[in-house]
């Protein structure tokens, strides 16, 4: 394959790889158009044939931008300058006639590279986009190599090589360049991925339980254990308007709903990175401190105490977080005495369910409940109603079936007839009896339980542990917690046992060669992901601080910091004109030294016009030009050496002084020739 066809399918491969990770947010058209113009180009470069014309490119151009507009309604911003730039590179790449032209396209590949961290900056990310840089270089060590075929393998090397040289560069500006904003502010790296909602669907948790991706990680502080199972409840969205389907939020509309918050006993300190979960609610171990109302500032982010206690934020947590807080296992929180907001968490959808709520009324009507107060009667109810789940024939599932296809009374199937179901069946039914029988209740989301083992002093939520449980209004304590679960499932609480789906392809052939491999792998993976984010990506302006009181400064601040930042972008400066000036008046090498006697041995046969940037092989030329078949001993030379010097395999030629003094004697010889 001639060079410049395999140079081209090099590059197109690359930039391919650089716009991989791009898929999933661009639109299907600019992925679509993409592919094809690569693979034209690709096609064009096979077979050799012309690239088009102006006017084809700006076709398409326009159609591309038209496309933006239309998608994004704007040619700015983040989302449509990435499809703009992603449309741009493409195009670029149907007008590589000239090395100019693929430096361009070598320019926007590296900052394509960079925009891929707008979504991401996972570890698996960082390593596909060093492979892209990687790759980008030795595209671009090719083109400065425009004589002979050089092969590959020698561009690569000589990438490395470059790309180890500036590692060192990179790491220490890495750890002393200021941070003026919160380091990795920008990327969703929860795009397409399962988790909590701010709402809940009768059913829609049983797709959670099927994600095993991290959810958080915890590290307590100091000797503290962490709490026991059947405390390990992470809050986040509290549902309270149900409409026979759906639970959501309570409106803003609804007054004086505001719990007080009274926590006793010693805290638990522990220290959460919290991933990009999608959801305007921080999930904290119960109970975290703060009364509704209060402000929280993290990383840029503002959160509020909502008025059932939840951490709620202004838009969707896309960035991963990380703070120190702590949790209390002694707290009361909600009206201590009955008041008028409390109606609002009895209220239930006119005309569903009604069997389930006559289940309810013929419960609460039993004679040993009667004269009962209200303080006595709410405990005894909430007790027989769970005693019901563990003694009736429910059976908690993954796969219950869809509920609803035939009826909308979803909670009369589930609790009288079918009684097959995940956690949110159970949570939903149970405050949907609690408040038939005049009991307040609500539902509440979150996470329960944690991986069995810490990884690396860190203990592990998965988006498997998301869950639902419930929480109902007692005379005199307030809000108290009820997991209706525990009573169908306890190891699901008591254990911190979430139910798992079946295997994939890859974990099923794995588990048969080795039951532990596959779980092995994963967590040797998420222990090396974990040390990434914790050390790369977590990396702030308070571990700059600690480096430099560990390198001597008493005060570390800001000045102290951009002065030792300076003072090594100075240093690097220098030390690279030294490495400039030294490069320039080096002794040349055997090579440079060769084509200087080379080139004296020329010019004393007139051929004045052989300049040093010349290739061995237009010397030839211009000796068979000058002196026809008495040429052909030199040029043959020259030609020969062009071959040793940048032909495929070149990387591996060693000759030694000896055989460039005996090819420099043979080639006067030749000269001789030349003179007659």
């Amino acid at each position: 394959m001639p060079r410049e066809a395999r140079d081209t399918l090099f590059l197109l491969a690359t930039i391919a790889a650089v716009l991989l990770p791009h898929l999933d947010h661009l639109p299907a058209w600019a992925s679509g158009i993409t592919a094809l113009v690569l693979g034209w180009r690709g096609w064009l470069a096979w077979r050799g044939q012309a690239l088009p014309g102006r006017w084809a490119l700006v076709a398409v151009l326009l159609l591309t931008a038209s496309l933006t507009w239309l998608t994004h309604r704007t040619l700015l911003g983040r989302e449509a300058g990435i499809t703009m730039l992603v449309m741009l590179m493409a195009l670029k790449t149907l007008e590589l006639r000239a090395r100019r032209d693929a430096f361009v396209v070598f320019f926007l590949g590296f900052f394509l590279v960079l925009t891929n961290f707008f979504y991401s900056q996972s570890l698996l990310t960082a390593i596909w986009m060093l492979a892209s840089v990687w790759a980008l270089l030795s595209a671009l060590v090719l083109a400065q190599m425009p004589v002979g075929q050089p092969s590959l393998r020698m561009a690569a090397a000589q990438a490395a090589r470059t790309t180890a040289w500036g590692l060192p560069v990179m790491v220490l500006l890495f750890l002393l360049f200021p941070r003026i904003a919160p380091l990795w502010g920008a990327p969703t790296d929860a795009v397409g991925r399962t988790g909590l909602s701010n709402t809940m669907d009768f059913g829609a948790m049983a797709e959670i339980a099927n994600d095993e991706a991290v959810a958080m990680r915890l590290r307590f502080e100091g000797d503290q254990a962490p709490p026991p199972p059947e405390a390990r409840y992470f809050r986040g969205p509290v549902l309270s308007q149900f409409d026979g389907r759906s639970w959501r939020p309570a409106p803003q509309t609804w007054p004086g709903r505001s719990d007080r918050l009274t926590l006793s006993g010693a805290p638990l300190r522990y220290e959460l990175t919290l991933e990009p979960l999608r959801i305007s609610v921080l999930p904290l171990l119960e109970m975290s401190p703060g009364q509704a109302g209060e402000a929280l500032e993290l990383d840029g982010l503002s959160l509020r105490r909502a008025p059932e206690l939840q951490w709620q934020a202004p838009r969707p947590i896309t960035e991963r977080l990380r703070l120190s807080t702590s949790a209390y296992r002694d707290y009361r929180h909600g009206p201590q005495q009955n008041e008028l907001v409390l109606q609002n968490y009895l209220d239930l959808p006119p005309g569903l369910n009604p069997r389930t709520l006559q289940w309810a009324a013929d419960l609460r009507r039993q004679p040993r409940y009667a004269g009962l107060e209200e303080a006595q009667l709410t405990p005894r109810l909430v007790e027989e109603v769970l005693a019901h789940i563990r003694s009736a024939d429910f059976i908690y599932t993954l796969a219950p079936g869809r509920y609803g296809a035939e009826s909308p009374h979803l909670i009369d199937e589930f609790w009288l007839d079918r009684r097959l179901g995940f956690c949110e069946h159970f949570a939903s039914a149970f405050v949907v009896v609690l408040r038939a029988m005049g009991v307040p209740a609500r539902v509440v989301t979150g996470f329960q339980g944690m991986d069995p083992q810490p990884q690396d002093g860190y203990w592990i939520v998965r988006n498997s542990n998301a869950h639902a449980w419930a929480e109902y209004w007692l005379p005199g304590r307030g809000w108290l917690r009820a997991d209706p679960t525990a009573a169908v499932a306890p190891e699901r609480v008591l254990q911190g046992q979430a139910l798992r789906p079946p295997p994939g392809v890859l974990a099923n052939a794995l588990g048969q060669i080795n039951p532990t491999l596959w779980l092995n792998l994963r967590r040797g993976w998420e222990l090396l992901n974990n040390r990434w984010q914790q050390q790369v990506l977590n990396y702030s302006r308070q571990n700059q601080f600690d480096l430099l009181k560990q390198l001597g400064v008493s005060q570390p601040d800001w000045a102290a910091l951009g002065q030792l930042c300076a003072g090594v972008i100075a240093a690097l400066g220098l030390l690279g004109a030294a490495w400039s000036l030294w490069q320039r008046h080096r002794p040349q090498d055997a090579w440079s030294r060769q084509r200087g006697q080379v080139l004296r041995e020329l010019h004393a046969l007139g051929l004045v016009e052989a300049a040093p940037h010349q290739a061995p092989g237009t010397w030839a030329q211009m000796l068979r030009t000058r002196f026809g078949a008495r040429a052909e001993p030199a040029a043959g030379l020259l030609l020969a050496q062009e071959l040793a010097r940048y032909g495929r395999g070149a990387e591996a030629q060693t000759a030694g002084w000896r055989e460039r003094r005996r090819w420099l004697q043979a080639f006067r010889s030749a000269c001789q020739q030349c003179r007659g």
